[in-house]
């Protein structure tokens, strides 16, 4: 099983959990976001992001992010549980 699909799989299980999503953006700009894993499709991931302003945001990944180390996610499970999906 290649790397990609095990990323693809990991996140398919955590689909409608809490997630941080720590993206790199270049130039030494990292953003840090805090949502819902809301779909995992065959080629991205798309996570739901509210934030205190009542708007929701959408942002979407490829499995390839992860594997490059672009994005890093971190599945959060109750209250002190969390997973690193690399």
């Amino acid at each position: 099983m290649d790397s990609l699909a095990k990323i693809r799989k990991d996140l398919e299980g955590c689909i409608g959990k809490t997630v941080i999503l720590r993206a790199n953006k270049g130039r030494k700009r990292i953003v840090v976001r805090e949502g819902i894993l809301e779909s995992a499709y065959p080629n991205l991931f798309v996570v739901k992001i509210s934030n205190e302003y009542d708007s929701t945001r959408r942002v979407s990944y490829t499995y390839s992010d992860v594997l490059t180390s672009t994005v890093e996610v971190t599945v959060c499970d109750g209250q002190d549980r969390q997973t690193k999906i690399s």
